[in-house]
């Protein structure tokens, strides 16, 4: 379980200091499937950051079942995150000049898999090992991440708006896969999105908006990825 008590987090310093996050407090179970929705500057995406210990809060806790991580030093912060958490962005990060194998065993030597190509299999980019993103469509370099993140076998996977610079047809086609990868594999999704339409995949729903959490609900159909609107 994660449960986030009492989050607050500011940026800048001074008259110019912005509270981003007003005390923010969620649980989430382990295996659910959770979407965070709220518009531009809602505080969504930071509150990720947080929660995924990419960022420190200025106050409150972040617990993985006993461990709070916002109270871990810098290095043992950076293990959890190794040995817990994977991540996938908007923006791919793929490396330039390695191909499609070796961006994907980056993630997998972070946790010594050396079976991931059966992730990159699952993904549809078996017959693409020794492609480089260059040689790559924006929807095939998703997939590319998505296999990275999973080849280090994450507890939990944080998604900031993983479909935002894919077409309709592309953006379907990578939820698609993440599900069915989270199905197998069993991990936490929390994915933050500003589409509405996605939040109909989650059994988790959670509206932000001005750093505050506004509602929580739970669905109890949940669509796939091509039965949702776009």
């Amino acid at each position: 379980m994660i449960e986030v008590k009492n989050i607050i987090k500011s940026y800048g310093d001074g008259e110019s200091r912005f509270q981003v996050l007003q005390g923010v407090s969620l649980e989430m179970e382990d295996g659910d499937f959770v979407v965070i929705l709220g518009a531009s500057g809602s505080g969504k995406s930071t509150f990720l950051n947080v929660i995924s210990g990419l960022e420190r809060p200025d106050s409150g806790e972040v617990l993985y079942d006993t461990i709070d991580i916002a109270a871990l030093s810098d290095n043992e912060l950076t293990s959890f995150r190794k040995e817990n958490v994977g991540f996938i962005f908007q923006q791919y990060y793929l490396l330039p000049n390695m191909d499609v194998d070796r961006n994907v065993k980056m993630g997998a030597d972070l946790a010594g898999n050396k079976d991931y190509r059966t992730v990159i299999e699952a993904v549809g980019l078996g017959e693409k090992l020794h492609k480089y993103p260059s040689e790559l469509s924006g929807g095939e370099q998703q997939r590319v991440s998505v296999a990275r993140a999973l080849a280090k076998k994450p507890k939990i996977l944080f998604l900031d708006e993983p479909t935002g610079a894919l077409d309709e047809r592309t953006g379907r086609q990578v939820l698609d896969y993440i599900c069915k990868l989270k199905n197998k594999y069993n991990f936490t999704i929390v994915m933050v999105t500003h589409n509405g339409n996605i939040a109909e995949m989650a059994k988790t729903v959670v509206k932000m908006n001005s750093g505050k959490i506004t509602g929580i609900y739970r669905n109890e159909v949940l669509k796939t990825a091509y039965e949702i609107g776009w």
